[in-house]
């Protein structure tokens, strides 16, 4: 049976998870051999198949962990009581900053979801689109209330900001004059400027 830690007590799926995501995102994962993740992580070729079962499980979870922040931050302000233009702020400004936190993962979920076989792949698509469902949800509140314009359909509103949430990964740097929150701030700022009647 695998170790489960290392010797500092880091658990080997952490390690294999952010060995594979630094070497996704530098290398890209079609460069990226089994032997070079497990390397980096300090670890053996049978830890990984233990753990992850192969190369592309690992990408798929990437993929996943990624997401998975990006809803814990929408679930978080979308059940609050705020008024609707206060939530939306909140997880606009949320998935951004999950981003800018995460470059790397967002890095291989914007241009990897190709490399996963139909049924991962199909997961992944599920996952995305619940997100930007909800996404739109707190759009279309909006409308209907009369807290937002309804000239733009909800539909191109969710697609302008994940657009450029995705284009994050191809601009930002650690260098940056701006703080990721300030980022996160401006492009939220925008999304409700846009939508005000």
């Amino acid at each position: 049976m695998p170790r489960t830690t290392d010797g500092d007590g880091a658990p080997v799926p952490s390690r294999l998870m952010a060995a594979a995501t630094r070497l996704f995102a530098d290398q890209g994962y079609d460069r990226t051999s089994v032997q070079e993740i497990v390397a980096a992580a300090g670890v053996t070729k049978g830890a990984l198949y233990h753990y992850f079962g192969s190369k592309e499980d690992l990408l798929q979870e990437i993929h996943s962990r990624t997401l998975a922040l990006q809803q814990v931050h929408l679930d978080a302000a979308a059940a609050t009581d705020a008024p609707v233009d206060h939530r939306l702020r909140a997880v606009a400004a949320g998935i951004a900053l999950t981003t800018i936190e995460h470059l790397d993962g967002a890095a291989i979920v914007q241009r990897s979801l190709h490399q996963l076989g139909p049924q991962k792949s199909g997961r992944i698509e599920a996952e995305r689109r619940h997100l930007r469902e909800r996404f739109r949800a707190l759009v279309e509140e909006g409308q209907h209330s009369g807290a937002f314009t309804r000239e733009t359909p909800a539909d191109l509103v969710v697609d302008h900001h994940f657009g450029s949430v995705h284009h994050l990964p191809s601009w930002y740097r650690v260098d940056h004059p701006l703080t990721p929150r300030q980022v996160a701030d401006h492009l939220a700022d925008l999304l409700l400027r846009a939508l005000r009647p």
